[in-house]
């Protein structure tokens, strides 16, 4: 998929699914295909973006004529000259069903441009309203570290404009976009409650176990297929013959095997239970087995014992502010997000053919009943709405990731 085509994806990701139905609220001009506030989508900006959609479209091959609803005539054609030859006894696809595919299709690129249109036109009603401005000088020198970054020579990036019919402008919109939602979205987070020493201390004592270091030990071991064999490495080691002779002539476990029998850092739990058992029983220094386990039998020896510890609140305080630092921003991303949302909603309203989940009189998503245990299936698509992030790559390069 080409990169612009994932930029309106990417962008049409920032919107949740599910809306209710609103009235039809204020009209539309004629000459617009969407009403935002006192701003308006022509149908000529909507045809130019969605030339571009069409032609980052491998589908399209670049032609977006080949979507002209309700027929959808030259897209039919298409796919009825390209398509394989049924298998042997399967019916050919009908006119149609191609039909119902191309108009699939163009309602999935309608409806990512459509997305695209309506963002920007919030972001920039929530900046002006905001009293947010970025100067020529912060939109210059986005623009071209973004352009720098994506295209090192200026004759990729023209190139580039040319294949999906763009100009330059179109880049710094695009790139205008990121930059006022990057600014909006800083100043929301900036805002959010700074982590205090009360709140530090209530984190630890309710997760005091996350910063506790569990006993380990260091075992030396060997384990056998028979008990005959275990007792006979087991007396070997007490006659003097080193760990590794042991290990290398007796044991079937090769990752221990490998490194003379020694299992560093075993903590409990970690082993299976008849083993780990004994192992955090024994003495250390004390040869032991044999040990009857599924795959066969141990001896070990325990080498060394770490003690279990609890870091401190002071030795925990700096992990536990950068956690509930993240989460304090995170809210207040998410809570700027649902706020823009709601407010911008409010303002959008869209053409009868151009209604998408952004518009006020967008019809509500019916919800189906799933069988108990199961996730009914809009649930399933819905995505978490998350903002576009502020690139190093301009939008037409490397979309925003959701």
């Amino acid at each position: 998929m080409n990169r612009i085509f994932r930029l309106l994806t990417a962008l049409g990701a920032f919107f949740v699914v599910t809306f209710a139905l609103s009235a039809c609220g204020d009209s539309v001009p004629g000459n617009a295909v969407v009403r935002v506030g006192d701003t308006s989508i022509t149908r000529a900006t909507f045809q130019r973006w969605f030339g571009v959609a069409a032609a980052s479209n491998p589908a399209t091959a670049g032609n977006k004529e080949l979507y002209k609803p309700p027929s959808y005539t030259a897209c039919v054609a298409k796919k009825t000259k390209t398509a394989p030859k049924p298998a042997k006894g399967q019916p050919a696809t009908t006119p149609a069903q191609y039909k119902d595919l191309c108009k699939q299709e163009y309602e999935g690129l309608r409806n990512q441009v459509l997305q695209f249109l309506i963002l920007e036109k919030w972001v920039a009603g929530e900046a002006q309203d905001q009293g947010l401005k970025i100067s020529a000088k912060e939109n210059e020198k986005a623009f071209t570290e973004a352009k720098k970054s994506a295209f090192p020579k200026d004759e990729d990036f023209t190139k580039y404009l040319k294949q999906l019919g763009m100009t330059e402008n179109d880049a710094r919109f695009q790139i205008g976009l990121q930059t006022v939602y990057a600014k909006l979205r800083d100043k929301a987070i900036a805002d959010a409650p700074k982590v205090n020493d009360a709140a530090v201390a209530k984190f630890y004592e309710k997760n005091k176990k996350r910063f506790a270091q569990p006993e380990t030990r260091d075992l030396r071991v060997v384990l056998t297929k028979t008990k005959d064999k275990a007792e006979a490495a087991l007396k070997a080691l007490n006659d003097g013959d080193s760990w590794k002779k042991v290990a290398d002539k007796y044991s079937i476990d090769q990752a221990s095997k490998a490194n003379g029998g020694t299992l560093m850092g075993v903590a409990k739990g970690t082993q299976e239970k008849t083993f780990g058992d004994a192992a955090f029983k024994a003495a250390k220094g004390k040869l032991t087995g044999p040990v009857k386990v599924q795959f066969g039998f141990y001896v070990f020896q325990v080498q060394k014992i770490t003690p279990a510890k609890q870091q401190t609140l002071k030795q925990s305080t700096e992990a536990i502010k950068a956690e509930l630092d993240a989460q304090g921003k995170k809210a207040a991303d998410d809570k700027f997000n649902k706020d823009l949302r709601k407010k911008w909603k409010e303002r959008t309203n869209c053409r009868e053919g151009f209604l998408v989940e952004q518009c006020k009189n967008a019809p509500k998503v019916k919800t189906a009943t799933a069988p108990p245990g199961q996730v009914p299936p809009q649930q399933q698509q819905q995505q978490q709405q998350q903002p576009p992030q502020q690139q190093q790559q301009p939008p037409p390069q490397q979309p925003p990731q959701p």
